[in-house]
């Protein structure tokens, strides 16, 4: 296949020698190992029904927050992208008018990971060489849309064509799982697996959450209005989530924060939350409380501990109000792990069974905190850069920052947290390209040998994320 010119065969490599040689070299080791991608967001329908993509747009465009929250930033109207309204109003229902909209504007994205993944993606699924702008639109939407009813680009194919061997969807603790129920009856789970986030049952800052809490106690047959009810009725639901491949668990919380409280304290919390009679302070301590337990239930069953936090929210009370969460509008923020970790750690992060993997935010704890931490802690590992650092120059600050004193055997190594099904690969060859440019830098400075190199590219490539999360 012709490379496109601006796809260059040394992209994200070092500009000079001897360290680009080395980057060259060290890259085919890991260009086409297997893929794991254990945390992500892509819809389970998709591989429960195998079905044809509707269009370029759904493709590319609607499913995908990066997209989105730039061109909004230019002014470019949600409606004119046909992302969906709540009360039901008209939004462009021509796919191919929002993707000339898109193209019109690719402009905007030189120099952010979200054109890097749509060239790689564009060239290496459909074979086009062409660079997309307004004036090549409407040809690659057509040599995109015809391709779409080949049964090559049906997304299981996609994960036989790429080489994905796991890949993890997300689903709430209320949710039935009916797709995963599909995949098991005819034999798929453990290729796609899903992961327990239990946020809407933890996080009283949901406007629901006393409702939620009465259909979880209804869901799993437990009397949630009990802190023990309550525990029971996670230890049951983390045990269905099992049945269908899951191995972790997912926390989405705005600080690190934990605690460890006394029964009668988290009782009379409980009761607050239950009675509505709650305020951030005492939602934050609930959050708090509910990392402890969910903890304490991986030493349990060994579920591997995902924490994402420092994500302010829904900032934008329009966009919210409008069309709902996940469209663009949350935004960093500062995060104390050290402090808000202790409770948790006190309690159980000696545990031989724990392990917890924190996703970061706020870039200036990884020297300062994450690096030390996971360098001393064996319960503690540190998650790939995640959303806004899942760039080149967010790998190269990541990895510049914690190896020296995490090292790279306390890396989880990469998944990609995606809601784009063909961003996947391409993120992979992201970060499998700038562990080459470490590496080769290192090589050239004479601060690793050849072999160690190759056997930790390898390593932080594939089966790093297989360690972390427990996948034989």
């Amino acid at each position: 296949m012709t490379q496109p010119s601006h796809l260059h065969s040394d992209r994200l490599f070092p500009a000079s020698e001897p360290a680009r040689s080395n980057a060259r070299e060290l890259y085919p080791l890991v260009k086409d190992l297997p893929i794991v991608s254990p945390h992500g967001h892509t819809d389970p329908s998709w591989f429960a029904q195998n079905g044809r993509f509707a269009s370029p747009t759904a493709l590319f465009l609607t499913p995908d927050h990066y997209v989105l929250r730039m061109l909004k930033s230019r002014g470019i109207s949600y409606d004119a992208l046909g992302i969906p309204r709540k009360d039901g109003q008209p939004v462009e229902a021509d796919g191919r008018k929002a993707w000339q909209l898109f193209a019109n504007n690719y402009h905007l994205f030189a120099g952010t990971p979200s054109k890097t993944w749509i060239d790689h993606s564009l060239h290496a699924v459909f074979a086009i060489t062409e660079e997309l702008s307004g004036a090549t639109a409407n040809s690659i939407y057509d040599q995109i849309d015809r391709q779409l009813a080949s049964p090559d680009l049906l997304p299981r194919a996609i994960l036989d064509r790429f080489n994905v061997e796991v890949i993890a969807t997300t689903e709430f603790a209320l949710d039935l799982l009916i797709q995963h129920q599909a995949m098991e009856k005819d034999g798929y789970i453990g290729r796609v697996r899903t992961t327990y986030r239990p946020d809407d049952v933890t996080d009283p800052s949901r406007a629901a959450i006393v409702e939620n809490l009465q259909k979880f106690g209804e869901l799993t047959g437990e009397n949630t209005a009990t802190w023990a009810g309550l525990i029971n009725a996670h230890r049951n639901r983390r045990e269905y989530f099992r049945r269908f491949g899951a191995v972790a668990t997912d926390h989405g919380v705005p600080t690190a924060m934990t605690a460890d409280l006394p029964l009668v304290e988290k009782q009379a919390l409980l009761d607050k939350i239950l009675a509505g009679r709650h305020d951030a302070q005492d939602a934050e301590l609930f959050r708090a409380q509910m990392m402890t337990e969910m903890a304490l239930l991986s030493v349990e069953d060994g579920m591997v501990m995902q924490l994402h936090a420092g994500s302010r929210r829904n900032t934008d009370p329009l966009l919210m109000s409008e069309r709902g969460t996940d469209l663009g509008a949350d935004i960093p923020g500062p995060t104390d792990y050290v402090g808000g970790l202790r409770a948790l750690l006190s309690r159980c992060g000696n545990e031989p069974n724990l392990r917890l993997i924190m996703f970061v935010l706020d870039e200036t704890t990884y020297a300062r905190e994450l690096a030390p931490m996971a360098g001393y802690w064996p319960s503690l590992l540190i998650g790939p850069p995640w959303w806004f650092h899942d760039s080149p120059q967010g790998i190269r600050r990541y990895l510049d920052q914690v190896v020296e004193t995490a090292g790279f055997y306390n890396l989880a190594g990469f998944n990609d947290d995606t809601r784009a099904l063909l961003s996947i690969p391409a993120r992979h060859d992201v970060w499998r390209r700038e562990v080459c440019h470490f590496l080769g830098t290192w090589i050239a400075e004479n601060r690793i040998s050849k072999s160690s190199a190759e056997e930790i590219a390898v390593h932080l490539s594939y089966q790093a994320a297989k360690d972390a999360y427990k996948i034989a």
